[in-house]
């Protein structure tokens, strides 16, 4: 498939029908649409062009997805219905309706994941990779078990009767634990019990010898439990593992932000059980316990056939069978920076850059704001936190920047979900270093990606400003396929001032240059562009569209795009998870076209491309990069950037390498049909398919390239190796 194949590909043979642009029919339903991503996730599990251990690996982020999803999206539809809510969602379909068909969609994903395990593990077995029962163990491995168990495990567990004096306990979010029927001789009445599996414990003990073999920690306890109820046997057990509501409700008059947040942080610790899933067939005096006291419905019970907690697989992929997983791969340092003697400020004043991760290392940016704190000319330093690492390099280099006198603000972001607990500690040690740290809106979360430094240069004062379509996190930027755009351009630096000032001041910019944000600007401007490609496809010139995101709900944004293609716009999308917009049907979305691309890096950037009357790929195109998916919460209800890029070299990158090889790329890309369907294209039996994450690793950069220039780098001008 070339770039021309995708733009002009038919769809997928199958039912569809014509459809009113005006009803509700026009989207495809968002929990659906991730569901359908999820399934694209786990399939990449049976994909043999990727490595053993690597389809492992996406059988356990399909189980952590699915589990994000239920304690996120499926308990805020639950509540909805069981407040009686019935307001339809822009599909249609009412609260109800969708948890019936996520609960089947579900089920039969939790099948699928149990099946493709199935067959890896017999794939694992022949490569020496074994995980057994403990009916399997040998007297050696009985001998280590004990030692193990005895030296490791017991000293932390916390066997529970239920009986009336000792209620139901606890169990935390994603909690794993056995519930058994136990019985003295001399008993009539079995006893019932609990003993949960603390998280810290080794979900798989590794049993000793050469090959590869796991014990499920599970089975150890069932092994031991003699010595953990002594003078009891087991009648009856099933382990089971639970999921809860991890939505956060903060008061908006809050006095004290953080520590309003730390409250909220343990209600959700303790938030309603929404999924509990029991291994197969448990007895019904356990079940029965379980369903009453974690006050659960029939439907959200899930007995599975296999293994309990499908997300923990990833625990057994090793480092020492580098053979099973994908070959390494080390990010390039750009020769321009290296030509500067890693002189991040001189690098950048000599041309705009774009670095695109993680081909290019992000230490980059580390080095960035690192050489800021050190260097005795820069005054102040900005930016924006919404994510990081535990340890952070940019929050010690902040850190370093304000103890040694300079003026630095840091927004960190409390809102950011999963993540609320680490950044209130970050903004602590920010504060102690002597930071001024400020939390944006409680009406918005700030998820706009921007860091200023300024620096007295002679008698100037120069701003360097890094705009990025990802997070500040150097172990996510490993894996997470985004663009930095560093620049000492003085409109884009005076723009990233205005919204700082917004963030802490509240002051609303006025007058931004090249920069567009919302939930003021970026949504009408996102509209403009639109209607004016539109515009030049009703008076006769080239219109086209690329653009490239996670998610496409934002039913205005749905919309416009639906009238541009009935104007004559080709549009051309690459969405890799939630698609609302139903491409190919006639009268309504017949010239757009729609993929998803799932591999070994997880697709994160947002980019728009607009032909600006020249069609794609043209200098003069109109192209930009954002933090922003094309969804309401996005565009609505947070901070977000939308920055148009007007160097030249970085738009060909942009243009010409980053979105064509996307449009190019079949060995990991699936197109999506009218119905919400999506199906790989074939793919070349004698050759191998074009890859762009491979296209990426092996081709540098256009803006990063130094004093070789660029002369040498590979055009996309094919689309197979």
């Amino acid at each position: 498939m070339t770039i021309t194949d995708f733009l002009k590909s038919d769809f997928p043979a199958g039912e569809s029908h014509a459809v009113d642009p005006t009803a509700p029919e026009r989207f495809f339903n968002r929990e659906l649409s991730w569901l359908a991503f999820n399934w694209r996730v786990l399939e990449e599990a049976e994909n043999p062009r990727v490595p053993l251990l690597e389809r492992l690996r996406f059988v356990s982020i399909s189980a952590t997805n699915l589990d994000e999803f239920y304690t996120v999206r499926v308990a805020g539809l639950r509540e909805l219905d069981d407040a009686g809510n019935q307001t339809p969602a822009a599909d249609g379909l009412t609260p109800r309706q969708q948890l019936d068909l996520i609960n089947q969609n579900a089920r039969a994903l939790m099948d699928k994941q149990q099946q493709v395990f199935a067959a890896l593990r017999r794939e694992m077995e022949g490569e020496g990779i074994v995980i057994l029962s403990r009916d399997k163990l040998n007297e050696v491995d009985l001998a280590f078990v004990e030692t193990e168990f005895l030296d490791k495990v017991f000293p932390v567990l916390s066997p529970l009767a239920i009986d009336p004096a000792h209620p139901f306990p606890f169990i935390p979010n994603t909690g794993f634990a056995l519930a058994l029927q136990l019985q003295r001789r001399r008993d009539k009445e079995p006893l019932q019990a609990l003993l949960p599996i603390p998280a810290q414990i080794d979900r798989f003990v590794r049993l000793p010898g050469s090959e590869q073999r796991y014990l499920p920690v599970e089975e150890m306890m069932l092994l031991r439990l003699d010595s953990i109820f002594p003078g009891y046997k087991t009648v009856g057990q099933c382990s089971f593992r639970i999921l809860r509501d991890s939505d956060l409700e903060v008061e908006e008059e809050a006095e004290d932000l953080v520590r309003e947040f730390e409250t909220a942080l343990k209600r959700r610790r303790r938030g309603e059980v929404i999924r509990a899933e029991m291994s197969e067939n448990p007895p019904a005096a356990l079940r029965d316990m379980l369903m009453e006291e974690l006050n659960i419905e029939e439907d959200e019970v899930i007995e599975v056939s296999g293994v309990v907690g499908v997300a923990d697989l990833s625990k057994l992929i090793s480092k020492e069978r580098a053979d099973l997983t994908w070959p390494s791969f080390t990010p390039r340092v750009p020769e321009r920076v290296t030509d500067h003697d890693g002189d991040m400020f001189a690098a950048i004043r000599q041309k705009d850059m774009l670095l695109h991760h993680p081909y290019e290392t992000f230490d980059m940016v580390v080095r960035f704001l690192q050489q800021a704190a050190r260097d005795p000319n820069v005054l102040a330093i900005k930016q924006t936190l919404y994510r990081t690492s535990k340890n952070s390099p940019i929050v010690s280099a902040l850190c370093e920047a304000a103890e040694d006198g300079k003026s630095v603000t840091a927004l960190v972001e409390l809102k950011a979900r999963f993540d609320e607990a680490a950044n209130i500690r970050q903004s602590r040690r920010l504060e102690r270093a002597g930071a001024h740290v400020v939390y944006g809106f409680m009406q918005f979360k700030t998820h706009a990606k921007i860091s200023t430094v300024v620096r007295r240069e002679g008698d100037q004062l120069v701003t360097y400003t890094h705009y990025g379509t990802g997070n500040y996190h150097p172990d996510t930027a490993r894996i997470y396929t985004d663009l930095s755009f560093f620049t000492c351009d003085a409109a884009l630096g005076r723009d990233a001032t205005k919204v700082f000032n917004y963030l802490s001041g509240y002051a609303e910019p006025e007058m931004l240059e090249n920069l567009s944000i919302s939930p003021t600007t970026l949504k009408s401007t996102l509209l403009e562009r639109i209607e004016e490609e539109a515009e030049h496809a009703r008076n006769g010139r080239p219109a086209m569209i690329w653009a490239k995101m996670n998610s496409l709900i934002e039913s205005d944004v749905i919309d416009a795009l639906y009238a541009a293609s009935q104007a004559g716009v080709q549009i051309s999308l690459v969405v890799r998870g939630i698609c609302g917009l139903r491409p190919g049907i006639k009268g309504l979305s017949e010239n757009i076209r729609v993929k998803s691309i799932v591999g070994r890096f997880l697709e994160h950037s947002r980019i728009v491309c607009f032909g600006n009357g020249k069609g794609l790929p043209s200098k003069k195109a109109r192209v930009y990069i954002s933090s922003a998916d094309w969804m309401g919460r996005n565009l609505n209800r947070r901070v977000e950037t939308l920055v148009e890029i007007n160097n030249n070299t970085v738009k060909a990158q942009i243009v010409s390498q980053v979105m064509a090889a996307n449009m190019a790329d079949v060995a990991q890309s699936w197109i999506m049909g009218p119905n919400g369907d999506w199906h790989r294209p074939d793919l070349p039996e004698d050759k191998f398919a074009f890859n762009c994450h491979r296209f990426f690793m092996e081709n540098p950069s256009l803006s990063g390239r130094g004093s070789a220039g660029a002369s040498d780098v590979p055009k996309l001008t094919h689309t197979e190796d």
